[in-house]
């Protein structure tokens, strides 16, 4: 038997071979899965920064990240930490995969990386130079430290990778949708091996004073932060700010075959859309996250029959946990209520342009080991969320198909369909 290598469209399949995390469950894919699937939470006080003046004082920090342990000093010092983690966990992708830190054909590899933010803190940082002691003192590689390409340009250069790279930045869609767009470069001919995900490094006061002036955070639980994410919860009080990267190396699935890769799961289908309604509102009518969902299925030549667990954006805000079940609903219908959803920022927070990618990695476990990872905090149901969010204990579950939602702050969507890999196809 040949396994088929391209699909029914005639594009390359495309497979996901490696994958590397860092989170605030952990410094590694392993353990933050683990941890995830234990509970264990990654929200905690705010320990950058004294938090102490403003109505949200945690959040979901990398705990104990130190950069010289991935990187070069001095080079890490030229840095932003959305950079640092990304290195780190670009590090864990490519050796996950088996392949040499040295891309073994730099001009059929590719990079793309996201985030929402980018190295805001750098910003902050060299404009107080600046007001303290003049423009000499500021640092001369100021402005590309906080550049929104940086994370993508050292992956490029710790990589060697010359093939195609550019960035993301799409809010909270940010890490759905560069998995998304790096699999349609392999798709296209324009490189066989990509080094995709997101990343965010934003535990700032900016930050928490930016988003609690929006009223966005939660604000109920300082004192017991490990139940402050409590996604589609009736008491969920706002989202919890986190920060992480994650990175996968996706391959052409012939290529994968020929150097006898392990591969985790596939990429069947991406798709993005505009709510073209509010700068942080999301369409009450959920039209854009329907658009979005649906579109995916397309392109996966799928429909919403197929779909076996639900990943979903999640963040605990009121209003985007009740607008994501409309669009389940409207989309699947009645069988809405037979898919299992979960969501797992319940566990670490949003991490804002890394959140994607951490999440479709947790997703790709799933496929893989067969087990939903649990909605936490759950506790008292809403009449508005009332579908099958995988409460507070993880789930065995034959998965083949699985949808990753993100939807981001000026209504960009984007979704994911993700699968177990298939060897039955043959040519």
């Amino acid at each position: 038997m040949t396994i088929a290598t391209t699909d029914g469209r005639g594009r390359p399949r495309v497979v996901i071979t490696g994958m590397g995390m860092l989170s605030p469950l952990g410094h590694s894919v392993a353990e933050s899965w683990d941890n995830l699937l234990a509970g264990n939470s990654g929200i905690g006080p705010i320990t950058q920064f004294d938090a102490s003046e403003f109505p949200t004082r945690i959040a979901g920090e990398v705990k104990d990240f130190v950069a010289r342990d991935h990187i070069d000093f001095k080079e890490a010092r030229r840095m932003s930490r959305a950079s640092q983690l990304t290195v780190a966990a670009a590090r864990m992708a490519v050796a996950d995969a088996g392949l040499p830190e040295q891309a073994p054909d730099p001009d059929r590899t590719g990079v793309l990386i996201g985030t929402a933010v980018g190295g805001i803190e750098r910003a902050f940082e060299e404009l107080d130079t600046y007001r303290a002691r003049g423009h000499r003192a500021v640092n001369p590689f100021a402005m590309t430290m906080f550049l929104a390409n940086m994370p993508s340009h050292h992956v490029s250069l710790m990589t060697g990778a010359t093939g195609p790279i550019s960035s993301i930045v799409a809010a909270c869609a940010t890490g759905t949708q560069t998995i998304g767009e790096a699999s349609e470069f392999i798709r296209r001919g324009a490189a066989d091996t990509m080094y995709a995900g997101g990343v965010e490094g934003l535990i700032h006061y900016a930050a928490i004073a930016g988003f609690g002036a929006m009223r966005a955070l939660s604000t109920h639980f300082n004192d017991t932060p490990e139940r402050a994410s409590r996604p589609f919860d009736k008491d969920r009080d706002g989202f919890i700010l986190a920060e992480g990267a994650g990175i996968v190396v996706l391959e052409r699935l012939d290529r994968a075959l020929a150097r006898g890769a392990r591969i985790y799961g596939e990429v069947l289908g991406h798709a993005s859309s505009s709510d073209a309604f509010h700068v942080a509102a999301p369409d009450p009518e959920a039209r854009g996250a329907i658009r979005a969902m649906q579109w995916a299925l397309d392109d996966a030549g799928l429909t919403p029959g197929d779909v076996d667990y639900i990943n979903a954006h999640g963040t605990s805000t009121p209003v985007n946990d009740a607008t994501e079940t409309i669009a389940i609903k409207r989309l699947f219908g009645e069988r809405a209520y037979e898919v299992p959803i979960s969501s797992t920022k319940s566990a670490m927070g949003h991490a804002m342009g890394g959140a994607g990618t951490i999440e479709s990695i947790f997703t790709t476990l799933a496929l893989g080991r067969g087990l939903i990872p649990p909605t936490w905090n759950y506790e008292t149901p809403d009449p508005e969320c009332d579908l099958d969010y995988v409460p507070n204990v993880p789930r065995p579950a034959a998965i083949r198909v699985a949808l990753k939602n993100s939807f981001g702050l000026g209504g960009q969507n984007a979704c994911l369909v993700l699968g177990r890999y298939e060897t039955d196809g043959v040519e």
